[in-house]
């Protein structure tokens, strides 16, 4: 039996997400831009920046181009965008955003690269906040 290979997608345009991430400190590949984005994932991701200061980053609009769209995915091994790289990293999607945002590590991300974040102090995961009483007998 012959399994077949699995594409690992075109190497142009493989060189050239490598060149965005690269060249650019925060880059998020998401449906829309961050004036108008189409979806509600991309858009959480541009409220969490916001929310924090970033302001000056690029967006590449994977409705634009399919070849982009389904290359930004190979070059992760990440099925889903929004993407966001933060210097050449790829940092996660809207999921890993929103857990990163709620429990600080975003924050902290941000100034490792260089970013001050517009929140002082990280926000407080409900869950981890939670003080859990003992249990009362019977």
């Amino acid at each position: 039996m012959v399994l077949a290979k699995i594409p690992i997608g075109n190497p142009e345009v493989q060189k050239e997400i490598g060149q965005l991430v690269k060249a650019n400190k925060v880059v998020v590949f998401m449906k829309g831009n961050k004036e108008q984005p189409q979806c509600g994932f991309s858009n959480a991701v541009v409220q969490i920046l916001r929310m924090h200061g970033v302001d000056n980053y690029n967006t590449i609009d994977v409705l634009q181009n399919q070849d982009i769209r389904q290359g930004v995915k190979d070059f992760t091994q990440w099925p889903t965008v929004p993407q966001v790289f933060l210097n050449g990293e790829f940092i996660g999607g809207c999921d890993i955003m929103i857990q990163m945002h709620r429990s600080g590590e975003l924050v902290e991300t941000l100034k490792k690269a260089g970013i001050e974040s517009k929140i002082p102090d990280p926000p407080v995961d409900e869950k981890s906040d939670a003080k859990t009483e003992p249990a009362s007998p019977g």
